[in-house]
């Protein structure tokens, strides 16, 4: 068992190391097309991404004027079955995640991606981008009863790592990510680039804005100096 003194980066998925919205917006508009509606905008679409699925396929049913007539786990059954086949096809990790993630390992960091994404989805998309060799642990939404902001992923994730959670940090990209940290009381780093947009996250209540993952090592050894 690992020493309780270990340090975690917890990152987030969507939005944070890849950008799955072509992903998630071309199952959207398929399944848009079933159901005889005209697709939505990719702003939209992208727009709702970051609470969950069935979040994301109610608010799209919303917007195109199904809600009334379509049932949303009908529509979600639509949903997966299109993102199977789009999932990691357009999407790309963004610059530096995998440079990152690789010093954070080299230098010690435990390394968790804490996620709202189905764990059958997330899986497969850390599989495919080959970032999963570089993660110890994933916590999906559908992983336990709780989705962030509820603080409880975030304490899944350490208790699964072996590390305390006032050791660890989370790197995510929304206002739901801040939530969840602060609930978990973890501190919060939010990337520029994100689905927030750059005018989103600097509104957002976090620890610092980080222009890649790239960042956090230099920051994680400033912390750890001025905390020790």
């Amino acid at each position: 068992m690992r020493s309780m003194q270990s340090k975690a980066v917890l990152v987030d998925l969507d939005g944070t190391m890849v950008d799955t919205a072509p992903d998630i917006v071309e199952a959207v508009s398929h399944m848009l097309d079933e159901f005889n509606a005209a697709r939505l905008p990719f702003a939209t679409v992208s727009g709702f991404i970051g609470k969950g699925v069935p979040n994301l396929v109610r608010r799209s049913l919303e917007a195109a004027g199904l809600d009334r007539r379509v049932d949303v786990d009908h529509a979600l059954n639509v949903f997966h079955r299109h993102y199977v086949q789009t999932n990691g096809r357009l999407g790309r990790v963004f610059p530096h995640v995998e440079a990152g993630l690789a010093e954070l390992q080299r230098r010690g960091y435990r390394l968790a991606c804490v996620t709202n994404k189905p764990e059958e989805l997330a899986a497969r998309l850390l599989l495919m981008t080959g970032l999963a060799r570089y993660l110890d642990v994933l916590v999906a939404g559908d992983s336990i009863a709780r989705m962030k902001p509820d603080p409880e992923p975030l304490w899944h994730a350490c208790r699964l790592l072996d590390v305390e959670p006032e050791n660890s940090v989370l790197v995510g990209d929304s206002p739901v990510d801040v939530s969840a940290a602060r609930a978990a009381g973890l501190p919060v780093f939010i990337v520029r680039y994100g689905y927030a947009g750059p005018h989103g996250s600097a509104a957002l209540a976090c620890d610092g804005l980080i222009d890649s993952l790239m960042a956090m090592p230099a920051i994680l050894e400033s912390r750890g100096a001025r905390a020790g």
